[in-house]
């Protein structure tokens, strides 16, 4: 792990980083976010009986739509034309567990962990509003990036039992 910061420059301020210089590379990003809901708000997303209606499609768009628009909602992200996002939502009755997890890609000189991250983020945010008339106590537990692929550090993997290698 490097221990320069690539966001921060010689004068110590916030920066762009200058990626100009890179290759274009096959770049791909999977993330995934965990909220905790009682049994019977994961149900009613299970069945798409929300009162809001079905939750699983509506966070599932809003995902995607977050992923094209990371550029600007995070400052130093560079805009990227991306060649694919996928947001999944899935239910753990249960457990009362709501899993999101997204994938970006893009052929491009920098990674897509962003933008799979902002889609995880808004779908389980979009997850919440869609269910809080019903329940107020959900919680956010987890947003994680649990790949990537590309660019000079090739592929990573999380190890489950820690943050990764």
């Amino acid at each position: 792990m490097s221990e320069k910061l690539s966001h921060i420059g010689e004068d110590g301020g916030a920066r762009m980083v200058d990626v100009g210089g890179k290759d274009e590379s096959e770049r791909m990003a999977r993330a995934r976010a965990r909220l905790r809901v009682s049994a019977s708000t994961a149900r009613a997303i299970e069945e798409g009986s929300g009162p809001k209606g079905e939750v699983a499609a509506v966070a599932r768009i809003a995902g995607i739509q977050a992923a094209k628009r990371t550029a600007e909602l995070i400052p130093m992200a560079h805009p990227l034309p991306l060649t694919f996002v996928d947001v999944t939502v899935s239910t753990d009755t249960a457990n009362g567990m709501v899993e999101v997890v997204s994938e970006a890609r893009t052929r491009d000189r920098t990674g897509v962990e962003m933008e799979a991250l902002t889609a995880c983020s808004v779908a389980a945010l979009t997850v919440y509003d869609m269910v809080k008339a019903i329940e107020r106590g959900v919680s956010i537990e987890e947003i994680v990036l649990i790949e990537k692929l590309g660019g000079k550090s090739g592929h990573w993997l999380r190890d489950e039992d820690g943050p990764g290698e």
